[in-house]
């Protein structure tokens, strides 16, 4: 039969037998493609239209004797291997060229115990699906904001959302996972059960090891909640931002407000007039008693007149979509991010001036609010280690025309640049483009020697290097 040519761990080509896929298929419950054959482009096309790249083959994996196969595979072959979950981010890792691509996303399992609140879950569910199967019995765990979002990488890089003041990070709430080592073992992770590898997947990412399970901690939440958001225009933004940040400062942890900075788009309930102008508008969860909110969002609602003022009551899960459209797979996207322990007046100044000079109509500048629960961890209880920033600046540049590449993506590091004196000097892993692999120290901070270290026990040869990686100890000189 026809040789398949694979690219090696280093850059190599490798030939061998389609014979030896044939013969990893008949151990695998899910398929194994090539390129033309079904589900092989579904399997490589994800939400980030940047990338674009064309394994050597896909093992779209049924259960965790699939990924242990594909893991040795890979493996003793000595191939380049990415792991696709959500297909969701930003750097596009789920993808090789030429390597062999684990498909996660078949695997899309999630099962609630209500009496125990527990939810486990499989590594391809989406961020609506687990909310769709914990929100039936009135429970929720922090996770992010765009629904289509995978849970696995969201949550090995940390994960936040409106819940994480009140309920701290997404990896706060993991409470065991089973993983598969790069030697093509199954263990579990959990305080008890290999808890060094436990530490370093809470906010390591995929560097060690593919989790095939979660088991996550829930919370009552909902199912109804007041949330929405209240849009004022971008004239008036220094003024309410200096007025956002004090009350972000006096909120309790049961609300979480969120600021967008961005060109309205056409929304049914902003005035025609506004549509394709800039608008500051603050995104608002309030994850108490819904009569206790109207006391609570006082002060915010106090800063102005807004265009628009669609706060109210409606089910938590609806408000975890309410994004989604502004986010849909397909556009190019970018990403620049800082982490920020308060809001100077020189950045407020810095981000009012670039919100004047927006690339594109999709183009936008979010402001998370952090702090509460998830500042009351010790920096080195999990691998994510920022617990001293109090909002997570993501700067979304986003196109649909290639012409806009250039312009969209030195508008983002020119912003990333002038906000930087600002910043911590930290940043949120899950939000790093593929070109900032010279940050990863920063994102881990003082965790990133420890990390190293456990990279080189449980992944020595770096199998797992299509992330934003941890080289091992050994090998880091």
């Amino acid at each position: 039969m026809t040789d398949v040519q694979f690219t090696g761990l280093q850059g190599e080509t490798i030939a061998f037998s389609n014979d030896l896929l044939a013969a990893l298929q008949t151990r695998c419950r899910g398929n194994v493609c090539l390129p033309g054959q079904a589900g092989y482009d579904e399997a490589r096309t994800i939400w980030n239209a940047m990338i674009d790249r064309h394994p050597a083959a896909v093992v779209r994996c049924h259960d965790a004797n699939d990924v242990m196969e594909a893991v040795r595979f890979a493996r003793d072959n000595k191939l380049l291997v990415s792991v696709r979950g959500g297909g969701h981010n930003i750097a596009g890792n789920a993808v090789c060229e030429g390597g062999l691509l684990i498909d996660l996303s078949p695997m899309r399992s999630v099962r609630v115990d209500a009496t125990g609140r527990t939810a486990r879950v499989e590594p391809g569910a989406t961020l609506a699906e687990f909310d769709k199967e914990a929100q039936a019995f009135g429970l929720a765990t922090p996770l992010g904001i765009n629904s289509t979002t995978g849970v696995a990488g969201l949550a090995l890089g940390g994960g936040f959302g409106w819940l994480s003041r009140k309920y701290g990070f997404t990896v706060d709430n993991l409470v065991s996972a089973d993983v598969v080592t790069a030697d093509g073992k199954l263990v579990q992770a959990s305080a008890t059960e290999n808890p060094d590898l436990f530490w370093a997947i809470r906010g390591g990412g995929g560097n060690f090891g593919v989790v095939t399970s979660f088991e996550f901690k829930l919370h009552p939440v909902g199912p109804d909640l007041v949330s929405g958001l209240i849009v004022h225009p971008f004239a008036r933004a220094r003024e309410l931002l200096l007025g956002y940040r004090d009350v972000a400062a006096a909120a309790p942890d049961d609300l979480s407000v969120w600021v967008v900075l961005r060109k309205a788009p056409p929304l049914p309930f902003l005035p025609e007039e506004v549509h394709g102008q800039e608008i500051l508008v603050f995104a608002v969860c309030y994850a108490g008693e819904p009569d206790k909110a109207e006391a609570v969002l006082a002060p915010l609602r106090a800063l102005g007149e807004p265009i628009a003022d669609v706060i109210g009551v409606q089910p938590y899960s609806a408000w975890q979509t309410a994004f989604d459209p502004l986010l849909t797979p397909g556009a190019f996207n970018y990403w620049k991010s800082h982490n920020f322990t308060t809001l100077s007046d020189g950045l407020l100044d810095t981000l009012i001036d670039y919100v004047g000079r927006l690339p594109t109509g999709e183009c936008e500048i979010f402001i998370g609010q952090l702090g509460g629960a998830s500042s009351r961890v010790s920096p080195d209880a999990t691998a994510y280690p920022h617990r001293d920033a109090n909002y997570v600046m993501n700067v979304h540049t986003r196109w649909r025309d290639p012409a806009d590449e250039k312009t969209a993506i030195s508008w983002a590091r020119a912003l990333f640049a002038a906000a930087a004196p600002h910043a911590t000097g930290g940043v949120y892993v899950n939000f790093m483009p593929e070109d900032e692999t010279d940050r990863v120290a920063q994102a881990y901070g003082g965790n990133h020697a420890r990390l190293s270290t456990l990279k080189a026990k449980y992944d020595p040869d770096n199998l797992f290097r299509l992330n934003q990686n941890v080289k091992p100890a050994s090998k880091s000189g």
